[in-house]
């Protein structure tokens, strides 16, 4: 069953269109990413997927509810951490959690919950004094409460430093593990390559591209590329590599090949290389990365 499912989006501001006739199914119990630069429409689908906005035109449900007409129904089941959350200055971490356990109708015990998301100390502290890491975990332990089927995380790694992002890698395996599905949008490539089943591209308001992360790489065309150092390069080496099908080009630095490869497998270079009179001393292979991927369906830079 899909946990998410949105069917023809349009939204539409004025002129401008952020959503274009989008199509997105998130199954049940995956780990989905979803990416875009920005202005590609991400947070207007999470916006769609909450009820905090309507659609110009399509329908969209959450576990098998319509988001516009069973919204109450699906913020039971869920729990959402939402970019750029906002603490109550006045009130504690426990009450902040307090109130959540409450509103949900669950039973959970505040103080595990600050245990799970690191903040344990801080239970009686006043958030106003929180810094932007602490509110990011407090966000989460808010959306933790009653054991979700669906946790929607807009940008969740914002404000953390490297052990909180990685805490936060492992809060996300856990919930899936459990059972959960997980959805959410990030900047930072290295989250989403860490533990997403599925990624999503969006850009201008439309999929570009969906897959796993092998298959995207695959698709863009992205390959791998792999260094080989040889005893002494010569004009016949470079030529026996060039010439291995799947080899789109081939760089040079003294004694040193850099060979990008779609098709070609590591072996075949390496034959090649030998075959042509050379003596491999070093090689090493790098797979396109996520940032790669991102950058050749929306031909733009990374950054975090």
């Amino acid at each position: 069953m899909a946990a998410i499912e949105l069917a023809g989006v349009t939204k539409r501001y004025g002129d401008v269109t952020a959503l274009h006739d989008l199509d997105l199914q998130v199954q049940s119990g995956e780990i989905y990413g979803f990416l875009g630069p920005n202005g590609a429409g991400k947070s207007t689908t999470i916006d769609v997927l909450l009820d905090f906005v309507r659609p110009t035109s399509g329908t969209a449900t959450v576990l098998g509810h319509d988001v516009n007409e069973e919204s109450l129904a699906i913020r039971q089941r869920i729990g959402v951490l939402p970019e750029g959350f906002h603490v109550y200055e006045r009130l504690t971490a426990r009450q902040h959690l307090e109130f959540a356990i409450e509103s949900k109708g669950a039973d959970d015990d505040p103080d595990a919950l600050l245990e799970r998301v690191g903040i344990p100390d801080a239970a009686d502290r006043k958030a106003g004094g929180f810094s932007k890491g602490m509110q990011q975990r407090l966000a989460l332990a808010i959306a933790l409460v009653g054991d979700p089927e669906l946790l929607i995380l807009d940008e969740p790694s914002t404000g953390l430093d490297p052990n909180g992002a990685r805490e936060m890698r492992e809060i996300i395996t856990e919930e899936a593990d459990r059972g959960a599905t997980v959805f959410f949008s990030s900047h930072i490539l290295e989250q989403v390559e860490a533990v997403c089943d599925r990624v999503g591209i969006l850009q201008a308001g439309e999929l570009v591209a969906e897959d796993t992360i092998r298959g995207l790489r695959e698709a863009a065309g992205t390959g791998s590329s792999l260094t080989v150092t040889v005893a002494e390069l010569t004009p016949e080496i470079v030529e026996a590599v060039e010439d291995v099908p799947g080899v789109s080009s081939v760089d040079t630095d003294r004694d040193t090949l850099t060979v990008d490869a779609e098709d070609a497998s590591k072996t075949d270079i390496l034959d090649a290389v030998e075959a042509a009179g050379g003596e491999v001393t070093d090689f090493a292979t790098r797979e396109a990365s996520l940032d790669d991927v991102f950058a050749a369906y929306t031909d733009e830079e990374v950054t975090a």
